[in-house]
């Protein structure tokens, strides 16, 4: 049932963090190269895969995720998934492609909150059985 919420709860986040306008006018350097039309059954399909991955990987890694409790564990998964999924992206964009600065700096940020949100609920949710 977390792993169905999380990947709800990211499908809303993505939804959130792309679709608002101050990241469509961000985004529009990827305009002529964007599809025209988004297909919205593969895309709810992928964020709930992702949530079930996420919380795989979280209930896998939680006895070696420092911290006492389930938000330190959580917002630990955060930053590690953040660094892996956002941070690597990122760079590597702007490696590969002319970004304006502050569309990657958005993507950066946003892409930290949406990490440490979902972390902090598997944190919260999601503890190994013994």
């Amino acid at each position: 049932m977390v792993s169905l919420i999380s990947g709800i709860l990211f499908g809303f986040m993505d939804g959130l963090i792309n679709g608002n306008p101050v990241a469509v006018r961000l985004y529009e350097v990827f305009k002529p190269i964007s599809k025209t039309s988004v297909n919205f059954a593969a895309g709810i399909i992928i964020d709930l895969a992702y949530g079930f991955i996420l919380a795989g990987l979280f209930l896998m890694l939680n006895p070696s995720l420092p911290g006492q409790n389930g938000v330190v564990k959580g917002l630990s998964f955060g930053w590690i998934t953040w660094l892996l999924r956002v941070l690597m992206s990122v760079v590597s964009q702007w490696m590969m492609f002319n970004i304006p600065f502050k569309t990657s700096v958005y993507t950066v940020f946003a892409g930290l909150a949406e990490m440490l949100i979902l972390g902090i609920f598997y944190g919260l949710t999601l503890q190994p059985k013994n």
